[in-house]
């Protein structure tokens, strides 16, 4: 069996799923990457390419037969060449009595002053490194080939994050990275399909979830409860809980509340009363398609609201969190058009879209006086914190905004539960009956075109996407009032379970 520190990646991204090793083990189909992906390997290669730039006399091993960079890997170190980029290392090893091949490639080594000796760099977009184990093992398994090729061990591991720093990893001889490595080979040899919760956002992004989460919606399964995460999924089925129907016929919320079980982490944690009392309610709502009322929502009686939906490019892509569109339309009595600030290319573009922002903000408030600016989550209210802080805020208008802020997804899951397996506005907006003009929409698509439209030399195309990009805000906005239309509304014929 050969083995890499991709397939470490492959088991941990796009979320740690044993399931997915042993499904590819098996050559099952699996979707292709989307746009958003496919921008992130491109992101990462440029990043990759640009610090290649900075360093001096670089050897490159990249092209050849896999012999052929063996052999040219090792003259190059014998040699001391300062800088080997892509080179490749090969080492066996017998891992729970199995002979398996590792084989590696980093992106550089780079030879330490005078001495003959090398530290493993791996560019990465990540800024957060130690937040992320995958690249992690990678470079610790890329530290044991190094030894395992030359008999010493690297002068160090470091990773060139996506802030362009140099982040130290320590090197624990390959222990933790063979651990993982140990799982993989017990999961291409499994006879039985090994069991791995689903979950909406774990599986948001694999390439098996036509396979794995629509299967798990119909059967009830126990892990698509909102609030069940993936540690109490196991605990559960270990339980002999498999459904929904199983968790409601077995367990109390005493029982359940009790209930102690280990997270991914490795802490274990016990459920608790109140998170106890949703999960039952959440199982009942969805196992039986009922909409259950807590207490009546908390919308406050306005003749108008602004409906208020921001999109940013996360640190992943961007080195700051930086927001690229500020959406706004007024609701109610007194209807305004769509209105947005949208950040320009350069340097000082999103600087520019805030204080458009706040200047639109201030003639809303003008005419119309205090009105709630209503959005769905926390995304909006951290945000404009941290715009804030960023930018300032002269005026006052952010202060009064973020005063004046609803947010629409607690009003929601305080007033009840639906029978929906998330409370994505994509998912409640469908669920009360909105439909959008797009075919493709959402924050990853939002993201890969705007990077598209930021690139294009082609101003005709620009506009198109810039255009494409502004309607999808534009019906955020409109699913999110169609949700308070229909909070307001329904609230009265909701099921009371007393």
């Amino acid at each position: 069996m050969r083995l890499r520190p991709s397939d470490i990646t492959a088991y941990y991204r796009p979320s740690e799923c044993e399931l997915r090793v042993y499904l590819r083990e098996r050559g099952e189909p699996e979707k292709e990457p989307g746009d958003f992906q496919q921008l992130l390997f491109d992101l990462g290669d440029r990043h990759e390419q640009a610090h290649r730039a900075t360093l001096p006399d670089v050897v490159d091993l990249s092209a050849g037969t896999e012999e052929e960079r063996i052999r040219r890997t090792k003259q190059a170190v014998l040699q001391g060449a300062t800088v080997l980029y892509q080179p490749f290392l090969r080492a066996t090893a017998r891992l729970d009595g199995e002979e398996v091949q590792i084989v590696g490639s980093p992106d550089f080594l780079i030879r330490v002053g005078d001495t003959s000796d090398y530290v493993i760099r791996d560019s990465k977009l990540a800024k957060r490194v130690k937040a992320h184990p995958e690249i992690l093992r990678q470079l610790e398994l890329y530290g044991w080939l190094y030894e395992h090729t030359f008999g010493r061990r690297p002068l160090g591991l470091e990773v060139h994050n996506g802030a362009g720093d140099i982040v130290p990893v320590a090197y624990d001889r390959g222990n933790a990275a063979l651990a993982v490595l140990r799982k993989i080979i017990a999961l291409r040899r499994a006879e039985e399909e090994p069991y791995s919760p689903v979950g909406w956002s774990k599986c948001a992004d694999c390439g098996f979830r036509e396979r794995c989460w629509y299967p798990a919606v119909e059967r009830h399964d126990v892990a698509v409860v909102v609030g069940v995460d993936q540690g109490l999924a196991i605990r559960l089925r270990d339980e002999g809980v498999e459904t929904m129907e199983d968790l409601l016929a077995g367990f109390d919320q005493d029982r359940l509340s009790h209930t102690r079980y280990s997270q991914r982490s490795g802490r274990t944690r016990v459920v608790g009363d109140t998170e106890a009392a949703a999960i039952l309610r959440m199982a009942r709502s969805q196992a039986f398609g009922e909409e259950i009322l807590l207490d009546k929502p908390d919308l406050p009686d306005c003749r108008n609201y602004v409906m208020f939906d921001i999109e940013g490019l996360p640190p992943l892509i961007d080195e700051l969190d930086k927001m690229y569109l500020w959406g706004l339309q007024v609701f109610g009595e007194e209807p305004s058009e769509f209105l947005a600030a949208t950040a320009s290319p350069g340097e000082d573009g999103d600087r520019d879209a805030w204080f458009a922002f706040l200047g639109i903000a201030d003639d809303l408030f003008a005419r119309y006086g205090d009105l709630r600016f209503v959005h769905w989550h926390v995304y909006e209210r951290t945000h404009l914190d941290m715009y804030v802080e960023r930018f300032g805020d002269l005026s006052g208008t952010a202060a009064r905004i973020r005063k004046n802020l609803l947010d629409l997804h607690k009003v929601t899951t305080d007033a009840g539960a639906l029978p929906v397996p998330s409370y994505s506005l994509k998912v409640i907006e469908g669920y009360v009956g909105f439909v959008r003009s797009q075919t493709e929409y959402g924050g990853d698509w939002a993201m890969a075109e705007y990077i598209k439209a930021v690139e294009t030399e082609d101003d005709a195309r620009r506009r198109e996407v810039m255009d494409a990009i502004l309607l999808y805000n534009r019906e955020d906005l409109e699913a999110t009032w169609s949700v308070l239309q229909w909070l307001r509304a329904k609230a009265p014929r909701f099921v009371d379970p007393d």
